[in-house]
């Protein structure tokens, strides 16, 4: 008799195997199912990347802004620290965009989107050429966004035209002198506020008739006349208040900076014509209608002041050494205190001047002042300290106002390389800097 066991169990691996195949497409099934009742949505994928703002720009002297101001341009904290370092580095203000550019905190790209608003002069010869300081160098590109009547621009208008708040209002302030309307292009280009650059970008945008017509001008013949007649007179500049100041054809606020400068800068009255003739709201024209009718006077005054002064020992300031003049000489010179205390601790830290124009670098000193001194009084700067780079003490380094920026890494690499003429090759050094640098350190033989 055979035995079935072989066929048996063959027979339960096929059921088997049949039961695995059904458990498979159920399972399948199921997947497919459970997939088509979910809902994705797809991720949103983001990119992380700084933060900008939107930066508004507008013309800007870079000499007069803080930190706040120069991040408010773009600038990183870092970057900023780095642009008023370099600052101080080239004498505490900027005297082209050509040095400003070579700070290495501001790339080209950057450079490029502020140059427009630079309020600086291209270079250093265009510096020279315009008698520059930074103070006084303006040069604004109105906001003109099309064809308008300056009669009726409110305070408002001609800001955002691009005047200051003081601007404006004396733009209005004129306007009412002349009865509440600019009449035509020829009266508004009378306007001592608006130069002649910027009448020349606002004259093909104004509403206005080119020429004033005759009727405006016989209206105010009689008072021309009588302004006229104000100067057939003479006259002591040494006497006259603000409001005579105005009698002689001036506005309040020219009358005022004529009386300030001559009280404050020149110590109570002009000495001389060109006293007078120096005073930058005074224009050429002007100072030729007064000159026939000007008679010099000093107060008693002032008289006595200076007598007082005389009696004192008056300085010979062609005798004085500029690394010994003291805090009571520069305010005799002319200095105000801050001024003057300025200059004593710019000198402090570099321990004496090695030329005479380092003392032009103090910060926000009466520049004409300042070069009218350097130009009568004598330097000796044999008592200046001077050291090699290898040999210069650690704390010299740190303080003194062109090597501090550099001093570790003249003590990092004078280490290894006790030469200086390896020094100067490692630090690499802007030749501005290098050169300001090189004035206290002992020439190499």
């Amino acid at each position: 008799m055979k035995s079935n066991l072989p066929f048996q169990l063959r027979k339960r691996q096929l059921i088997s195997i049949a039961i695995f195949g059904i458990l498979v497409i159920l399972s399948q099934f199921a997947f497919s199912a459970y997939k088509k009742n979910q809902h994705y949505e797809k991720p949103v994928i983001t990119f992380v990347s700084e933060t900008k703002s939107n930066i508004i720009l507008t013309d800007f002297n870079p000499n007069e802004l803080d930190e706040n101001q120069w991040k408010n341009l773009g600038f990183s904290e870092k970057q900023v620290k780095t642009i008023l370092k370099y600052k101080e580095v080239v004498g505490g203000n900027f005297s082209s965009k050509e040095q400003f550019k070579k700070c290495y905190a501001i790339s080209d790209e950057k450079y490029q989107s502020l140059e427009k608003y630079i309020l600086l002069p291209e270079n250093k010869s265009e510096a020279k050429s315009q008698n520059y300081t930074y103070k006084t160098f303006e040069k604004k590109k109105l906001n003109i966004k099309g064809k308008f009547n300056p009669d009726n621009y409110s305070q408002n208008d001609w800001e955002n035209l691009g005047f200051s708040e003081k601007q404006a209002a004396a733009i209005l302030k004129y306007k009412n002198y002349l009865g509440g309307s600019f009449i035509s292009k020829e009266k508004l280009k009378e306007c001592f506020i608006i130069n002649d650059e910027q009448f020349f970008q606002m004259s093909p945008y104004l509403i206005l008739q080119a020429k004033t017509p005759e009727n405006f001008v016989s209206k105010f013949q009689k008072l021309k006349e009588k302004e006229t007649t104000k100067i057939n007179n003479y006259f002591n500049p040494n006497e006259l208040n603000p409001e005579q100041w105005q009698a002689l054809g001036f506005s309040e606020k020219q009358a005022s900076v004529i009386v300030n400068y001559r009280d404050k800068n020149l110590r109570g009255s002009f000495k001389s014509l060109e006293d007078i003739q120096r005073c930058f709201v005074i224009s050429e024209d002007k100072f030729e209608e007064m000159k026939p009718w000007i008679r010099l006077s000093i107060p008693e005054k002032v008289k006595q002041s200076e007598e007082k002064t005389d009696l004192a020992e008056k300085t010979d300031f062609a005798k004085i050494n500029l690394n010994e003049i003291n805090f009571k000489q520069l305010r005799e010179f002319g200095f105000t205190e801050k001024d003057a205390a300025g200059i004593l601790a710019f000198r402090k830290k570099l321990g004496g001047f090695i030329n005479k124009n380092q003392l032009l670098e103090t910060y926000e000193i009466d520049r004409i002042l300042g070069e009218r001194l350097i130009y009568l009084a004598k330097l000796d700067n044999s008592n200046v300290a001077k050291y090699t780079l290898a040999n210069a003490p650690e704390d010299w380094l740190k303080k003194h106002p062109y090597f501090r920026y550099s001093a570790d890494r003249i003590i990092f690499y004078r280490i290894s390389n006790p030469e200086d003429k390896k020094i100067w090759k490692f630090l690499k050094l802007k030749p501005e800097y290098e050169e300001k640098m090189r004035l206290y350190v002992i020439n190499e033989k």
